[in-house]
């Protein structure tokens, strides 16, 4: 989730494990643990591919988490020596703000190791997107509520936890939804006779009401949108063709292996140029995804292992406004009208 989440999130969690104990130490705190996962971003992997799939790794772990809250809780009481009896909600603070954290992150798609180092398995559950206003709203009104001196301990406790309840809430019915569109797909698929194919769901940027489904099908991939309140004749899939020969030759390459793995199996292959490029499927839409690699270069002789640079497309922000009109509208369309080379920046 974006940063923003987190440090509501960890804030609201310390405040109601130890708000009234300690006040607002427990939301700066619960900010800053809130954000620690994420600064495995500046550590140096190595390479893009490194970077892209070791993200959400050891620093997400559930394992880790407990291992590190005892040192944490330890240099809390350091600088707040004062607050020592309160040690073992220190520790539960500590613990609950990483946990929260990870646990978050893992219902995004992009994948988090959260058993790591027993697997890497990348958890994505993807129910959903990594902005989601409604989601975030309440997590900032309790915190901004525990900010302000005039209210009463009680009342700013007690909003605090409403804003907890409101979001987990949300988070409950965004996996009634999936569960919902998950049920449209199947039947779509099935009166359509594309059988056999594998797809994930998530949700359209901003929402849980309109989500985007891709499919896996032989040497092509379809893209497609389900409102919640479509039927399952109603749900529009386009076809994309991929290009999974390309790899013929390097597909023993460890960087092609691992955003194999690591995308779960949705991907496309595509040239441009001389160049074979890989998309993430599960990220951004049609002709602007978020994570494409160098994985190939084309010469005479065949395809040669590539730099595995991350190279970007052109997102086209005209269709988010047309989201809100989807979610109503089956005959609203969010296929991108360019071809898939068309898109990729030089």
């Amino acid at each position: 989730m974006d940063s923003l989440t987190q440090v509501a999130l960890g804030g609201a969690v310390a405040y109601a494990v130890l708000g009234q104990q300690v006040g607002r130490k427990a939301v700066v705190w619960g900010a800053v643990l809130g954000t620690l996962p994420d600064l495995d971003v500046f550590l140096p992997y190595g390479g893009e591919v490194e970077a892209f799939t070791y993200h959400r790794g050891f620093s997400h772990s559930l394992f880790v988490h407990l291992l590190a809250s005892p040192f944490i809780t330890w240099l809390i009481l350091k600088i707040h020596t004062q607050t020592r009896q309160y040690r073992t909600r220190w520790f539960c603070l500590v613990f609950l703000c990483l946990s929260t954290h990870a646990i978050l992150d893992s219902f995004t798609v992009y994948g988090t190791q959260l058993m790591w180092p027993l697997t890497e398995y990348p958890v994505g559950v993807s129910n959903l997107f990594i902005i989601d206003p409604l989601y975030t709203l309440p997590l900032l009104v309790g915190v901004g509520f525990t900010l302000m001196p005039k209210i009463s301990l009680a009342r700013r406790s007690q909003i605090n936890g409403f804003g907890l309840v409101l979001s987990s809430a949300y988070i409950v019915w965004s996996l009634i939804a999936k569960v919902l569109i998950d049920h449209k797909v199947d039947t779509a698929l099935l009166e359509r006779g594309i059988n056999d194919a594998k797809y994930v769901s998530t949700p359209a940027p901003l929402n849980t009401l309109l989500w985007r489904i891709v499919v896996m099908s032989d040497n092509q991939y379809y893209e497609g949108y389900a409102s919640v309140f479509d039927e399952s004749t109603e749900l529009s899939l386009t076809a994309y063709k991929s290009y999974p020969e390309l790899l013929e030759g390097i597909s023993n390459v460890w960087g092609v292996e691992r955003l194999q793995w690591f995308t779960k199996g949705f991907y496309s292959i595509r040239q441009n140029e001389n160049k074979v490029i890989l998309s993430d499927l599960r990220m951004g839409v049609e002709c602007s995804y978020a994570f494409n690699f160098v994985v190939g270069e084309k010469n005479d002789s065949g395809v040669q292992s590539g730099s595995f640079e991350k190279i970007t497309m052109r997102p086209d922000m005209s269709k988010v406004a047309l989201i809100w009109d989807r979610i109503w509208d089956p005959s609203v369309s969010l296929a991108s009208p360019l071809a898939a080379n068309q898109c990729l920046e030089n």
